[in-house]
């Protein structure tokens, strides 16, 4: 209210602190980054494979409680490193690919044929060719993609083993999908799978479905069920399903998410831009990760009388998922040097030695909104202080800001400060970067302490990541 007839000052823009992390915060005190920052002359990666070895270990233990029998693949697109290929090759996980030059890069770091799935619209023949030569089971998404595998496994006919296939269901609940085949093309897709005998070895079914929600997933995978049941009876193996991804992952805690978005209004971004509720990831998620895939399995789909796992316990069907996010929560962060700071009224407009590009959500109209740390040569920022600013990148187009919000800093940046935005190995490191102005591709770094495992125990040591397609 107003005093001595003077409106209240407007409150300042909302933070939104991410969940701590202490392996995390461990480097931010190590003094590492710096160091790293000055070596590389830009902004880099740092990735965190003792966290994605837990994050498998909680998916697959979610599978046993449930007495379900289950094989977890990481969902490759998610990030491009290979170090999460190597934790795959060396735990035995699977690993999605949807590219030629994913699947040679699997194969290339151990991955073995057979635990590969391949993914993804229209693949071409040189990809459906290398997967069936290799023994990777690959979901169809169309008629016309069955006729070409079929064709290729007809040439090669008693000179290899057969083409693994899955058949991708069309979901009824989003029938504007691109992907998958409706019910009467998976009726006809059955028939062609009898007719090619041998030639093909046709396991099963998965579908692609939008969005985070448990329900329709247990919902979709329980119609799958039906659909194994009755490609049995016709005399095909069909003893799995896929229920792809879309395991969320929960960034940030469930008052500061729910404060944050009832405060947030088009003053608190620079430009005053503005945002929807809906434009933004849902960066908290009650649900999340393995706890997901649990209330999946623990669901009674439409129609049923017993749980998903249950269901699946008693068909003898296997339930295959193939996370990416998920399966990279807390693993990674993303490093920005400041290198200029404008005084704006009211904030300030960092710029930093990168660009949006190597962080993707702002190419989909959106925000990556955990709050960065802010990291100076003494050490983390830390207090109450609130000091406002926007971030932007080395280019010249008025878009390019990595954060449009203000974020309230506990201490002013600095040139020679760094940026650190948490949580950014699902997807956002790699999906949309760029050299546009000749600016380096940020290099990925593999930190891990000295016996190898997590990064306590002293001060980590670290290495460049091994990906083959620089």
């Amino acid at each position: 209210m107003a005093v001595n007839g003077i409106p209240p000052a407007p409150p300042g823009p909302p933070s939104l602190p991410a969940h701590p992390d202490p392996a995390t915060d461990a480097i931010l005190d190590s003094g590492l980054l710096h160091e790293l920052s000055h070596a590389f002359g830009g902004p880099f990666h740092f990735l965190l494979p003792h966290r994605f070895d837990a994050n498998l270990a909680a998916l697959r233990a979610a599978l046993d409680e449930a007495g379900v029998d289950g094989r977890v693949y990481y969902a490759k697109k998610a990030n491009k490193a290979a170090v999460w290929v190597e934790r795959c090759a060396a735990r035995g996980a699977g690993v999605d690919v949807a590219a030629p030059g994913e699947l040679r890069e699997a194969l290339g770091h151990g991955v073995r044929g057979e635990d590969l799935v391949v993914t993804g619209p229209a693949k071409s023949d040189e990809l459906l060719r290398a997967a069936a030569l290799h023994g990777a089971l690959t979901t169809v998404d169309s008629l016309g993609e069955l006729d070409r595998l079929l064709t290729g496994a007809r040439t090669r006919s008693g000179a290899l083993r057969p083409a693994r296939l899955l058949l991708r269901r069309l979901p009824p609940a989003q029938p504007e999908s691109r992907f998958g085949m409706d019910g009467a093309e998976i009726e006809e897709a059955l028939g062609r799978c009898v007719r090619a005998g041998d030639a093909i070895r046709m396991e099963g079914f998965s579908f692609h479905l939008s969005g985070y929600a448990t329900r329709p997933r247990a919902d979709l995978a329980g119609h799958l069920v039906d659909l194994c049941l009755k490609a049995r009876a016709m005399g095909l193996r069909a003893d799995r399903i896929s229920i792809g991804g879309g395991l969320a992952v929960d960034y940030t805690a469930a008052a500061d998410w729910h404060a944050f978005l009832a405060a947030q209004r088009p003053a608190h971004y620079h430009a005053r831009k503005s945002f929807a509720a809906g434009d933004f990831y849902p960066y908290h998620s009650p649900v999340a990760g393995a706890a997901a895939l649990r209330a999946v399995l623990d669901a009674v789909p439409e129609g049923g009388r017993e749980s998903l796992a249950a269901r699946l316990r008693g068909t003898g069907t296997r339930l295959l998922a193939e996370p990416g996010r998920a399966l990279l929560d807390r693993a990674g962060s993303s490093v920005f040097r400041v290198q200029g700071v404008k005084d704006r009224a009211g904030y300030a407009i960092l710029t930093v030695d990168g660009t949006s590009l190597s962080l993707s959500e702002q190419w989909f109209g959106s925000e990556y909104l955990p709050d960065p740390a802010l990291v100076t040569p003494a050490g983390r920022a830390l207090g109450q202080g609130a000091h406002p600013a926007c971030v932007g990148g080395a280019t010249c187009l008025e878009s390019d800001l990595l954060t449009w919000r203000k974020i309230p800093f506990p201490a002013r940046p600095a040139v020679g400060d760094l940026l650190v935005y948490p949580n950014t190995a699902g997807y956002q490191m790699d999906s949309n970067e760029s050299s546009f102005h000749d600016l380096p591709l940020p290099p990925k770094i593999v930190i891990e302490a000295a016996g190898g495992r997590g990064t306590g125990g002293g001060r980590p040591r670290w290495r460049l990541d091994r990906h083959l397609a620089r």
